[in-house]
């Protein structure tokens, strides 16, 4: 398996990854499988705080998923296929580091689905359109679009999105709640590193960081009193580490703190 399709570096305690299959970064199986060993080797290396998913080039995020492989597999291995790639976006989902997607070009279809797994979108102004127009193949969102969108937008406005299979501005998807900023074209992805930065140490403890995402993600699943019981194993956990002795003693000692991430 070629790991190329996804590129894979670290800098400055950042995770970058990017889909890379010209010209519209489409996946598929191989394509997956990959992202997967990427989102681990990310998950498990102590030096990363933050996990950054891009885009190949400047025109395509992701058109989603290959849409010639699907035509030329069986059903079985289509279920296959869209159970590997739920699995793999669950992962992403559920690592205890801050994902953030810069959507440099168009994201629709299972790109935006790859996206909604992110915790954060940021978007490069005037670069494309955004949407899950699979309702014009005669399917569904079937990587998790169907209960990511409605999370993020709302029931009512996700089914009509899915069901008129509209594609639309990074703009207006910024109005609905769809991405969280945009960003300006000129230099794009270097203000993407330096959005990220701030939540790498010694700026933030990212290990709070990243039990704030996994009370957030986990806890909105399950009852109130199951949630506030899961913050607080959490908050315990924080309570035993280097960062918190370190900020709380920097706020006795009126000091800005030094995080290391431990």
């Amino acid at each position: 398996m070629s790991t190329t399709l996804v590129e894979y570096r670290v800098e400055h305690g950042i995770a970058i990854m990017a889909l890379h299959n010209p010209p519209a970064n489409t996946y598929t199986y191989e394509m997956m499988r990959a992202l997967d060993e990427c989102i681990l080797q990310a998950r498990f290396d102590p030096t990363v705080s933050v996990l950054v998913l891009r885009g190949h080039g400047e025109r395509f995020f992701s058109a989603g998923a290959d849409i010639s492989m699907l035509r030329t597999v069986d059903p079985a291995f289509k279920y296959y296929f869209c159970l590997h790639a739920n699995e793999t976006l669950l992962r992403l989902e559920q690592t205890p580091k801050l994902v953030i997607a810069a959507l440099n070009g168009a994201t629709v279809g299972g790109g935006l689905e790859i996206a909604m797994a992110c915790d954060l979108r940021i978007a490069k102004r005037d670069a494309g359109r955004i949407g899950l127009p699979e309702v014009a193949l005669g399917v569904l969102p079937g990587t998790g679009g169907t209960q990511r969108l409605p999370r993020l937008v709302g029931r009512a406005r996700a089914i009509e999105l899915m069901a008129t299979g509209r594609v639309f501005a990074f703009e207006e998807a910024l109005e609905i709640g769809l991405i969280d900023h945009i960003f300006e074209a000129e230099d794009f992805f270097e203000a993407v590193l330096d959005y990220a930065r701030q939540f790498t140490p010694p700026n933030k403890a990212s290990k709070a960081v990243g039990r704030i995402k996994r009370a957030v993600c986990s806890g909105l699943e399950l009852p109130l009193p199951a949630g506030l019981a899961l913050e607080r194993e959490f908050q315990q956990q924080l309570f035993e580490s280097a960062d918190a002795a370190e900020g709380l003693g920097a706020y006795v000692e009126k000091r800005m703190p030094r995080f290391q991430g431990a």
